[in-house]
């Protein structure tokens, strides 16, 4: 399950992605037409510019826009940021490898080789699941 506050990224990187031609939005206006809170929502977007996935600017007409094309930016980079590894197990994770204290033989582990099927698995649908994808629905 993905938390709230990767939830709430990704609603805001969608709002963002159907204005991408258009230009910047406020936080004010993400937060109202996405029912985020405004404070929650002005941490999420201070996370995803230090990630360079939106920037901001300031003045009238100023707010966040994103930095890659709505197809450039999938679900698996969000939960990566807000959640973590995407795999169950750190043994089979690809970015945060942790052996396992009772695991005796990695190599001869029965539980690891179906975990990796599932972590790959899921982390081709995560990575298909673009900004772009969410628009078009």
């Amino acid at each position: 399950m993905i938390s709230k506050k990767c939830k709430y990224a990704l609603k805001a990187m969608v709002c963002l992605a159907r204005n991408y031609q258009q230009g910047s939005l406020t936080t004010a206006h993400i937060a109202e037409k996405e029912n985020i809170p405004k404070k929650f929502l002005e941490q999420i977007l201070l996370e995803l510019k230090r990630w360079k996935l939106v920037n901001s600017k300031q003045g009238i007409g100023g707010g966040y826009y994103l930095l890659k094309h709505p197809s450039e930016v999938s679900l698996a980079d969000l939960y990566r940021i807000f959640d973590g590894p995407i795999s169950l197990t750190p043994c089979v994770s690809l970015n945060y490898y942790e052996k396992c204290d009772d695991c005796l033989d990695e190599a001869t582990c029965y539980l690891r080789k179906q975990l990796i099927i599932i972590r790959d698995e899921t982390r081709a649908s995560m990575m298909q699941a673009t900004l772009e994808a969410f628009i078009k629905g």
